[in-house]
């Protein structure tokens, strides 16, 4: 079980139903694409898992993830026997994402297949990681919409400090004229919310390898 809680706001009892909803946000406009929630559950689900949510007005939120057990000889049969849930080779990965459910959701998810994974909540954060482990980090996996640095911004400094990386760019309902900036940048590869584990570990294939 995972447990991802905040001391914030809560949710409405009226709308906690819907918060799974794909483009349902209460969000002001340009804030949010209403895509992570439904991005978290979708990976959840194909884990065989549920989300249980506890949320008060005035009091905060929290989310617990159930998840099946399951044991490494029971994960390398998995690896070998499904061409779809590919396992990976102990590459670590940097998860940028501004929700922490979507970070810790992904973070599990990867380390299951063998990946190594480090999070970031935000711009800033994701920069001096890849600082610290520039040696290391195989790829970067990044939503679109980030606080403090938006996104084109953080590709341009990853890219300063290695010409070479390699990005993922999560996508909820950009615009035209954003796709391209990114596609200027020379990202060629954007994974569109809400997407399944078996979306995402391909396309980590298809890049890696």
């Amino acid at each position: 079980m995972i447990s991802v809680s905040d001391n914030g706001s809560g949710i409405a009892s009226e709308i906690l139903d819907r918060i799974f909803d794909p483009f349902f946000t209460t969000k002001a406009i340009g804030k949010g694409t209403g895509l992570g929630l439904s991005t978290v559950i979708s990976i959840v689900k194909d884990h065989g898992g549920f989300i249980r949510v506890d949320s008060q007005l005035g009091r905060g939120t929290e989310f617990e993830v159930f998840l099946p057990a399951i044991n490494v000889e029971e994960t390398q049969e998995i690896g070998e026997s499904n061409d779809t849930f590919l396992l990976g080779k102990g590459e670590l990965i940097l998860v940028v994402d501004d929700e922490a459910s979507i970070c810790e959701i992904t973070k599990t998810s990867l380390e299951t297949y063998n990946y190594k994974v480090l999070t970031a909540r935000d711009g800033i954060e994701a920069i001096t990681l890849y600082v610290e482990h520039k040696e290391k980090i195989a790829l970067v996996l990044t939503d679109m919409m980030m606080p403090l640095l938006d996104c084109p911004k953080i590709i341009q400094a990853f890219q300063k400090i290695n010409p070479d990386v390699k990005i993922i760019v999560i996508s909820g309902a950009p615009s035209t004229s954003k796709i391209q900036e990114l596609r200027h940048l020379g990202i060629k590869m954007f994974l569109p919310k809400p997407y399944t584990l078996d979306t995402l570990l391909e396309t980590l294939q298809k890049i890696l390898n």
